[in-house]
């Protein structure tokens, strides 16, 4: 008896039904593999908890914001480290740790003494969710503008690859409910309130800006969290009286839309709370309204004080790591009050656990 084939139709039957099945399948797929990589971003930010927590140990305060340089200012004189510099050895980076010189400036100098360690990423210091790291090196920005990363120098050195760059991280520390953008930019913004002369209005952020306690409009700055790149204040656990587990230390951060994204230096170390999370700053110089590193006036530039929140490429929130080294996602909707109120270790305020 002859066997029958396949028909044309039944063919077609079998080959939709299969893209059907495959349409179905791709989406779980990259769920998957999308839950994979925030899990390897959240061990990141506990890792990275874990350390600050040995530093404490030792030193009796979380990690500096900022250490001093040899003519004791941070910003200034180039010589400024961040937080990560300082915990390297808590992350098992004891060598990188060992061949940085603290004493040293790393700006305006054609051959620095710690060249070589400012070519090396770090794979903890980085989230494998954002596709946009370039795996931990950005370019400087005196070479292009538009993507790369302060600071800016045209003695910066060249590298190994014969390139010149600038290692960044996916990890912030926290300014807090600090003021990210006034009084540096007057513009319209939602989301800052100064000290408002209407009893019935609450105030959303304090100064002085990105942590410093430098005054501003008459008031005197308090660094309300953990991150103060310019004054170097420290913080002592006794300092967190609104509880460690009530308080952000880090977060999450996309270099590629905050031209302020130094892994070494005090300026690109920290990021704040009064602006929303996952504020999309993807704008670039070039782009109509945007500067380079201008301290744009336009919201979503990444050369602008606005770029200073908390953002990652996780739908929904960002991750954050708490002072007592608890890791929680945090929404975007989270009510802005709330979130400045875990921003500040000292303010005072009482939040519902069911809150965010």
């Amino acid at each position: 008896m002859r066997r029958r084939g396949f028909t044309l139709i039944e063919l077609l039957v079998v080959i939709a039904i299969i893209a059907v099945l495959i349409s179905l399948l791709l989406p779980a797929v990259q769920s998957a593999r999308e839950a994979a990589r925030r899990a390897q971003c959240v061990n990141n930010l506990k890792q990275i908890g874990l350390a600050s927590h040995n530093y404490l140990d030792r030193n009796q305060v979380f990690p500096p914001a900022a250490t001093s340089g040899p003519g004791n200012n941070r910003w200034a004189d180039g010589a400024g480290f961040g937080w990560r510099a300082m915990i390297l050895p808590d992350v098992e980076q004891n060598p990188a740790f060992n061949n940085l010189n603290f004493s040293l400036n790393f700006w305006g100098t054609a051959t620095p003494p710690n060249a070589t360690v400012f070519y090396t990423a770090f794979s903890s210091f980085l989230c494998p969710s954002d596709g946009t790291n370039n795996n931990g090196f950005l370019p400087i920005g005196t070479d292009d503008p538009a993507n790369g990363v302060f600071p800016l120098d045209n003695d910066w050195f060249t590298g190994p690859d014969g390139s010149r760059k600038v290692a960044v991280s996916n990890y912030m520390m926290s300014f807090g409910d600090n003021y990210a953008v006034l009084p540096l930019v007057s513009v319209a913004q939602p989301w800052e309130i100064a000290k408002p002369t209407d009893p019935t209005v609450r105030r959303r952020g304090f100064p002085g800006w990105w942590g410093c306690t430098l005054a501003v409009n008459g008031e005197g700055g308090v660094n309300r969290a953990f991150g103060d790149y310019i004054t170097g204040s420290i913080v002592r656990i006794s300092g967190v009286t609104d509880g460690t587990s009530n308080t952000i230390i880090y977060g999450e951060s996309i270099p590629s839309q905050d031209a302020n994204n130094d892994f070494w230096t005090c300026s690109g170390t920290a990021s704040g709370t009064t602006l929303p999370i996952n504020l999309d700053t993807s704008r670039k110089a070039g782009d109509p309204g945007c500067s380079n590193f201008g301290g744009d006036a336009s919201i979503d530039c990444r050369g602008g004080y606005f770029a200073r929140g908390f953002k990652s490429k996780h739908p929904g929130g960002s991750n954050f790591c708490f002072a007592d080294g608890s890791v929680r996602f945090v929404k975007n909707s989270i009510d802005p009050y709330t979130y400045n109120a875990i921003g500040s270790r000292a303010g005072g305020e009482v939040v519902s656990s069911d809150a965010y």
